[in-house]
């Protein structure tokens, strides 16, 4: 049997970053997007870093499911303490634990509300490099009318589920987009270092 006690190259060997520890942006400069719950799906699932797994979170209702893929940007951090969360705009659902690149077109800038504390949660849209539907789509101007409304919408209602207030501030474009994953970027970097 070969394990870490009997094979030296076993034991030396370094483990694979986890996903939330990859690159932001790949070599082209494309955002990278981690997905943990597709489109169409009623199941919410997360990323566990310590396990590098998917675990479910909760299910919705009948009649709720995820408008588009939604995940996670890697090696950023939010005021809650997470990776930024990001909506990717895509013809189709891939699974949970894709990495995909997209671009950025805008966020819904937000406050979420539990249990009396408020915390900025930020909701960043972005278009997946694959996409065809959307492969024109450069900024929210540039989306169907209402469909910014209908995914603002969701996000208050899939809160409400969870005993939460989710407050929209305001819709920005790409370049606040930008500034906040920069941003969440220095916050990253900063606790890693504080970590070590």
């Amino acid at each position: 049997m070969t394990d870490a006690a009997t094979n030296p190259s076993v034991r030396h060997a370094a483990r694979h970053a986890v996903l939330s520890d990859t690159a932001t942006f790949d070599s082209a400069g494309s955002l990278r997007v981690v997905v943990e719950t597709p489109r169409g799906s009623r199941a919410k699932y997360g990323y566990d870093p310590t396990g590098d797994c998917f675990v479910l979170k909760t299910v919705m209702p009948c009649g709720m499911s995820f408008p588009y893929d939604f995940g996670f940007i890697p090696s950023t951090r939010g005021d809650d303490g997470d990776p930024l969360d990001v909506l990717v705009l895509m013809d189709f659902a891939v699974v949970p634990g894709c990495v995909l690149t997209a671009r950025l077109i805008g966020v819904i800038e937000a406050e979420q509300r539990e249990k009396g504390e408020a915390t900025r949660n930020d909701r960043l849209i972005a278009v997946a490099t694959h996409a065809r539907t959307h492969e024109d789509v450069r900024s929210l101007k540039d989306l169907r009318p209402h469909l910014l409304e209908e995914i603002t919408a969701f996000f208050i209602d899939y809160n409400r589920l969870h005993d939460k207030e989710f407050k929209p501030l305001k819709h920005s474009g790409r370049h606040r987009a930008r500034e906040l994953v920069e941003a969440g970027q220095a916050l990253f970097a900063k606790r890693r270092h504080t970590r070590h």
